[in-house]
């Protein structure tokens, strides 16, 4: 990236936010450092209760710990700059910085993306093949698996972004985004990007069929197992289990359809930045409660936790 830097004549970048809102930036700098800090707290107490309780310590509550550290560091990659664009105005970035932002903050997402899958999987053997869930599902396997969406985040994000960092932006420094994306920064190159733009495309197809294909498959076996529930009670406790977690990922998967899935990423900036916002700030907040904090299991370990400290005193 250090060679990239010294090839160009942009030295920085300035990250435009939204100006059309700027008036209101205090307002909107205090609700969204709530939804942050909100979502951040939501995930560390996921992560700690289920380390601390021994009862939660199951594959589930393996990956659900995991998907939520890799949300703080997602999220925390873009959101501090959000606020300071709020409070401040615009922001600038260094060359390398912003190259750094952009390769994480798509490393971590599609890192999210592969965990949601594996999740999936995971609620598909639990309920449609419990005889075989303890076999399949063990501490080594567990680990694999985390590993392996990590690995491939990595090595499906590195090349792209590595082969953009070496174009050539030699004229407006002004991104129309709240943090260094991959399209806007395609925008600013003076250099033929259609080859970048091209894998780009191919690798959000590819990450985002791949995970959602899974995902399909693995709920609409559940939804055969749970219809075959004999009691109305847990055909009803199932179906709302599903159907909030359906919420969420429409959510996730719908925001990064827009934004990434298509041949030329230059196309809709302006309506991008809005799009971010679902998947950087609402989903964020919503997947503390849905996927764990609504668990009757994780209220019953927050009561322990609770009772074990009023003894302390």
């Amino acid at each position: 990236m250090e060679h990239a830097r010294n090839q160009t004549e942009v030295q920085e970048f300035i990250l435009e936010g939204f100006p059309n809102v700027q008036h209101l930036g205090k307002v909107l700098f205090m609700v969204h450092l709530l939804a942050y800090l909100t979502s951040i707290m939501g995930n560390i107490l996921i992560i700690t209760i289920t380390w601390v309780d021994h009862r939660l310590q199951t594959p589930m509550y393996f990956f659900l710990s995991s998907f939520s550290f890799f949300e703080c560091c997602f999220i925390t990659t873009v959101i501090p700059k959000l606020l300071a664009i709020f409070l401040s105005g615009k922001q600038s970035i260094s060359f390398a910085a912003c190259f750094t932002q952009a390769f994480v903050f798509l490393f971590l997402g599609t890192t999210v993306f592969f965990l949601m899958a594996v999740l999936s999987l995971d609620r598909y053997l639990a309920i449609c093949k419990p005889l075989y869930y303890p076999t399949i599902m063990n501490p080594r396997m567990c680990f694999l698996l985390d590993m392996a969406c990590l690995a491939l985040g990595f090595v499906l994000m590195v090349v792209p972004v590595i082969m953009l960092s070496q174009s050539s932006f030699c004229g407006p420094h002004v991104i129309p985004h709240f943090f260094c994306d991959f399209g806007p920064l395609i925008h600013l190159s003076c250099s033929d990007t259609r080859s970048t733009e091209l894998l780009a495309f191919v690798l959000a197809l590819v990450i985002l069929l791949t995970s959602l294909i899974i995902t399909i498959i693995a709920y609409s076996n559940i939804v055969v197992t749970i219809m075959r529930l004999p009691s109305a009670k847990e055909k009803q406790k199932a179906f709302s289990t599903c159907s909030s977690h359906l919420i969420v990922l429409f959510l996730m998967y719908g925001s990064c359809v827009f934004i990434y899935v298509k041949p030329k990423q230059t196309n809709r900036l302006d309506s991008n930045r809005e799009a971010a916002l679902v998947n950087t700030v609402v989903t964020p907040l919503l997947n503390p409660v849905i996927y764990t904090l609504r668990n009757k299991q994780v209220h019953q370990a927050l009561r322990n936790a609770l009772s074990r400290v009023r003894l302390q005193k």
